[in-house]
C-alpha cells in the first residue's frame, strides 16, 4: 500500500509536525507533500522521508513569507498528482486536506483545527492591519472559506485532535470526527522533586494566548511569575509588568523542562485547539491552573491535576490562584504524572494505526 502525508507547510518542528514526526515512524515508507519547505528547522526523522512541495515552495521568501501566499495553496495543493497512493493522510491546520485523490483511494485528516485565522479568529488577524492589507484579507479569506468547506467533502474520515477541535468541525465542515489526542513526548520530562516559589506561563506572547490576563493578575497578587516565551505582545507585556513578573524570552527545551519542574504551578488562561505546555507540565508533575475551555478542559482534570476556573479574567485567575494554594498539598505528583502518560507518542500511534485500520476494514 503506497501512503502519502499531506502537511500544509514545513517550516519549524511544533505541535503540528510532532505529529507529523510520529506518523512518519508509523508509516516509514511514506512520502511527505507541504506547501512551503525550510529543510534546516525540521528533525532527521521527517527528512529521511522523501519530500515533495507545491509551486508555492519556489515564490520568493516562501519558506519565510508562506502565509502571505495562503490564497494560493487551494490551488497549488489540487496540482499534486496523487494517483498512485492508496492511503493519503492530511495533518491539516493550514491548507491540507483539499487534495484531489483516486476514487478508489481512502483520504484520512487529521485534523489539528479548522483555519482560526478563516474562522473563529478572523476579526482578531484583522485588527491592526491597514485599509489595503485588511481589504485583500477579506477578499481572500472569503475565497478561503468557500474552498475549506468546499474540500471538507473530499475527505472520508476526519480525525479532530479534541473534543474542542471536533465541535469546530462539526460547526464549520458538518461533519462527524473521531478524537484522538495528539502525541507529547512526556518520557523526555523528569517528574520534578522541587517545590519552587515562582508560577511558569508558557507560550507565544501573541493575542489569542492572552498572556495578558496573566501579567495583570500577577500585577495585582505580586507572586512570582516566570513568563517564556517570545512575539509581538512581548514589548507591551514587559512594558506593563511588575518587578515580580521575569520574562526569560524564547529558551531551549531542557531549559523548559527545567523550569516547569521548579515551579509550583503552570498558569495557562488562553484556550487552545488541544495544548501540549499543559501536558508537559503535568509530566513533571506540576498542576495547571487554565481557563475551562478548549483543550485544557479536556486535559486537565479539576481538583487532581490542577484548577480550572470559568471567567477568562484577571479577577477569576487570581481566585484560581487562592483556591489552589490552599488546596496544594492534596495535589499529588505521582498522580498528576500518570495522568500526563496517557498523551504519550505511543498511545496515540497505536489509536492512529487503529482508526487507519478501522477506515480501511482491515
Amino acid at each position: 500500500m503506497k501512503i502519502a502525508i499531506i502537511h500544509y507547510w514545513l517550516v519549524s518542528m511544533r505541535g503540528g509536525e510532532k505529529v507529523l514526526e510520529a506518523l512518519c515512524e508509523l508509516y516509514p515508507e511514506a512520502d511527505i507533500y507541504t506547501n512551503a519547505l525550510w529543510e534546516e528547522k525540521i528533525s532527521d526523522r521527517v527528512k529521511s522521508h522523501r519530500i515533495f512541495t507545491t509551486f508555492v515552495n519556489v515564490l520568493p521568501r516562501a519558506k519565510f513569507w508562506y502565509q502571505r501566499y495562503l490564497f494560493l495553496m487551494p490551488l497549488a495543493l489540487e496540482q499534486l498528482d496523487l494517483r498512485e497512493y492508496d492511503l493519503v493522510i492530511s495533518s491539516e491546520s493550514g491548507p491540507a486536506k483539499g487534495v484531489i485523490t483516486r476514487p478508489d483511494a481512502l483520504h484520512v485528516c487529521y485534523c489539528h483545527s479548522p483555519m482560526r485565522y478563516i474562522w473563529d479568529l478572523y476579526p482578531d488577524y484583522l485588527k491592526g492591519k491597514g485599509f489595503v492589507t485588511k481589504n485583500i484579507m477579506k477578499l481572500a479569506f472569503h475565497y478561503l472559506r468557500i474552498w475549506d468547506v468546499t474540500s471538507a467533502a473530499r475527505v472520508d474520515y476526519f480525525i479532530a485532535n479534541s473534543n474542542y477541535v471536533a465541535s469546530r468541525i462539526k460547526k464549520y465542515y458538518r461533519r462527524e470526527s473521531e478524537v484522538i489526542y495528539p502525541p507529547v513526548e512526556v518520557e523526555r520530562i523528569a517528574v520534578s522533586q522541587k517545590s519552587g516559589d515562582y508560577y511558569l506561563w508558557v507560550g507565544q506572547l501573541v493575542q489569542y494566548k492572552r498572556p495578558d490576563i496573566a501579567i495583570e493578575a500577577f500585577n495585582r497578587n505580586g507572586k512570582k511569575l516566570i513568563v517564556i516565551g517570545e512575539g509581538e505582545e512581548g514589548k507591551r507585556l514587559k512594558a506593563i509588568a511588575h518587578a515580580n513578573i521575569l520574562f526569560l524570552g524564547k529558551v531551549a527545551d531542557d531549559e523548559l523542562h527545567t523550569q516547569m519542574e521548579g515551579c509550583k504551578a503552570l498558569i495557562f488562561p488562553g484556550i487552545e485547539d488541544f495544548g501540549i505546555v499543559p501536558v508537559e507540565a503535568m509530566a513533571a508533575g506540576k498542576p495547571v491552573i487554565a481557563f475551562n475551555r478548549g483543550g485544557a478542559s479536556e486535559t486537565v482534570i479539576d481538583g487532581q491535576t490542577g484548577i480550572l476556573f470559568d471567567a477568562q479574567s484577571p479577577e477569576a485567575l487570581n481566585k484560581a490562584i487562592e483556591l489552589f494554594e490552599r488546596k496544594i498539598a492534596l495535589f499529588d505528583r505521582a498522580r498528576i504524572r500518570a495522568h500526563a502518560i496517557s498523551f504519550s507518542k505511543a498511545i496515540f500511534m497505536a489509536k492512529i494505526d487503529a482508526e487507519v485500520k478501522r477506515c480501511l476494514n482491515i
